[in-house]
Formats: C-alpha cells, structure tokens, sequence
C-alpha cells in the first residue's frame, strides 16, 4: 500500500514541490495552507508523515501539532526558520518527531521522511510477541503502545523508541550520543538536546512526579536508564 503524507506550509510554490517530489516516490500526498485546514486533514485521515511548517495562519504550526498529538501519533517533521534553535526545541517540546530547517534541499527532506518511515515500520513488524513490563509500566511492542496502570499514554514515535529501547535494556546507561544515534539514526543532524527534550516529555507522561523519577533515571555525567522493578 502507497505510504500517505501530509504536507502543511503556506507558500505554495514550496508545497507544490514537496509534493511533485514525494509523487515520484509513488506516496500519496494531501497538501494544506493553514493551520485549521492541516487539522482537518488530519483528523479526518490516516497518514504516514506529516511535514508541518511552524509559521502558519490561523494555527501555528506548534498549535496544529500539539492538537495532533491529542489523537495520534503519526510521526511530524516541522520545517523551521534558518539557524532558529528555538523552533526546533519547541517542535520538538510539543511532540515533532524530527525538523528540517529553510531553505531545504528535496534530498534531504526525503531522506528524512524515508529514515523516520523506515523505523516506524520497522518497529511495526518486528517479531516481538510479548510485551514488556516493569511495574505499572507496559509496553505493547507490536501496537506501539504504552500503558501505566493500565492506562494508555499517548506517546509520539520518538518517545516510544526511547522507552522502548531503555526498557529492554534495564539498568543499562546510554549517554546522550548513543541514545541520539541509536533512535534517531547515525546520520541525523540534530545535537543531544533533542534527547533531553525527549526525556523531559517521556517523564512528563509515564512519571508521577517528573522532578523524582521512578523509572527513567538520569545518571549524572554519563546518561540516562531505566530502572527495573
């Protein structure tokens, strides 16, 4: 089945050209001005990427993500001013996945939405036929999904893969640098605040008291683990 995307971005002639792009990739490509129209499409469709300016009218291009991750996790890349380092953490702060930042060239951009794709369906189709525990925290590998006390959390990709990989590998610290090219890819051009957001998110949702975890633990000058019950 053709992959779906999603492209958001109020110059047209940019639109226009991510599209003509993804087209030739034989993907299936809905295209959306404004913020409000993005959240429409969203709501009323599957996709499998969505590429969301941050500059948009009606709803910011944060706004639209931040309603998005209310219902689905569908990996967003933001496409964020030049060198604007606060776009990308507050992209990343209301659950993108990955930004690109303008101007762009087309191969990057599909370079990134194959590697996110890429891990998304890897994730998808593993064999793993049993779920992972530790205490009120379970993940269900095959659905992608988390539960505390039997409660799902909405998780984005990202923070699903952070947990997911600290899960099965309790009590084992990852630095920074490893985390960063074990989920996001060797050849993601992002620096390690991208994982500190992550992290900060991931406690935000799964922890009851995010300033004293009782799972994902920071181990001070060397990085960050899960801590097995």
């Amino acid at each position: 089945m053709a992959k779906r995307a999603l492209v958001v971005d109020d110059e047209k002639l940019i639109v226009k050209g991510i599209r003509f792009s993804l087209e030739q990739d034989d993907m299936q490509v809905d295209c959306a001005y404004d913020g409000e129209e993005a959240l429409e499409y969203a709501k009323n469709n599957r996709y499998d990427i969505i590429l969301l300016d941050v500059m948009l009218p009606k709803l910011t291009g944060f706004e639209v993500c931040q309603q998005i991750r209310e219902f689905s996790n569908v990996p967003i890349i933001m496409l964020t001013a030049k060198d604007d380092d606060m776009d990308k953490i507050l992209g990343l702060e209301y659950g993108a996945d990955d930004y690109i930042t303008k101007p762009f060239n087309i191969l990057e951009v599909k370079a990134r939405i194959k590697a996110i794709m890429r891990r998304t369906d890897s994730g998808k189709t593993a064999a793993k036929t049993k779920d992972v525990i530790s205490g009120n925290v379970r993940l269900e590998c095959d659905g992608r999904r988390c539960y505390i006390g039997g409660k799902e959390m909405g998780l984005t990709a990202k923070e699903f893969e952070v947990l997911e990989l600290l899960m099965l590998n309790p009590d084992k610290v990852y630095s920074r640098d490893e985390l960063l090219k074990l989920v996001w890819g060797e050849d993601y051009p992002g620096d390690v605040r991208t994982v500190d957001v992550h992290i900060r998110r991931l406690r935000e949702k799964i922890e009851e008291n995010p300033s004293e975890p009782k799972y994902v633990h920071t181990k001070w000058g060397v990085g960050y683990y899960f801590l097995n019950e």
